[in-house]
């Protein structure tokens, strides 16, 4: 399903009733890396535009809500805990800072809600304990905050298969992430492996169910590159993609996969 307006750089999917909650970078100048680490930093910041889509189930634009402040303007993977959307937004370079908002989705309002001293790529909030779930740049470190961004928790991620790009809360405290790894062929090209993570929140992030996800898009890009959604539909377990860029030859598209229940 194309997706027929400016979509940028996509990250992350909420499934909210009726409507998609697209999060995503609009970047208006790249970071360019240093020669050498400046002040921690391996890369400029650059700048962009932090925007959260809201579409109907059609894929049509129905608003358009900026994030963001300064130089902190990349959303990242979002979530929907029941009553808000959840949107951490982060310098777009490792080991910088984020600012976790949440958007009301009768308003549209945004409110702050933490900041974090690292770059925050996504987060779930488990709908148990109230306790919001983030991951690092590349997911490398897997935290934990109250909703009020006291830090309970960092670890770093069992997983060396996925970098997680876009998390689902799961009933009973456990989270579902889409994530893709970047390899070489042996004819020097790139390929990406895309996958799926079944996290259990409550047991150290311990990764329940892992598996390798072997589709790809128009562009030839992992599914799971990008956003990832999932939800139940009676019988249906119904998975959303949108994996392109919008400046790509293709655009983006919004792709649906759907697999019975036993």
């Amino acid at each position: 399903m194309p997706l027929k307006f400016p979509t940028y750089h996509p990250q992350g999917f909420a499934l909210v009733g009726d409507r998609i909650y697209l999060s995503s970078v609009e970047v208006l100048e790249a970071p360019v890396p240093y020669p050498v680490p400046v002040d921690g930093y391996d890369r400029t910041p650059g700048k962009g535009i932090g925007h959260v889509f809201v579409l109907d189930r059609q894929g049509n634009l129905l608003k358009d809500i900026r994030v963001g402040e300064g130089t902190a303007y990349h959303p990242g993977g979002i979530d929907y805990d029941g009553e808000n959307v959840w949107v951490p937004t982060a310098e777009y370079r490792p080991n910088s800072r984020a600012v976790v908002y949440k958007i009301n989705p009768r308003t549209y309002r945004v409110s702050e809600q933490f900041r974090v001293k690292d770059h925050v790529g996504g987060v779930v909030r488990d709908r148990r304990t109230g306790l919001v779930h983030g991951v690092s740049w590349g997911s490398r470190t897997l935290y934990a905050w109250t909703a009020a961004g006291k830090q309970v928790d960092a670890q770093p991620n069992q997983s060396h298969l996925l970098d997680y790009q876009d998390c689902d809360y799961v009933s009973r405290s456990k989270q579902l992430c889409g994530g893709v790894t970047g390899l070489k062929t042996p004819t020097g090209g790139n390929f990406e492996l895309g996958g799926l993570a079944l996290l259990d929140l409550n047991d150290d992030n311990r990764i329940l169910h892992e598996i390798p996800f072997p589709m790809y898009s128009t562009a030839g890009h992992s599914v799971t590159r990008n956003p990832v959604a999932l939800e139940v539909d009676g019988s249906k377990l119904r998975l959303f993609t949108a994996p392109d860029d919008g400046e790509g030859a293709t655009g983006t598209e919004l792709l649906i996969y759907e697999s019975p229940i036993s």
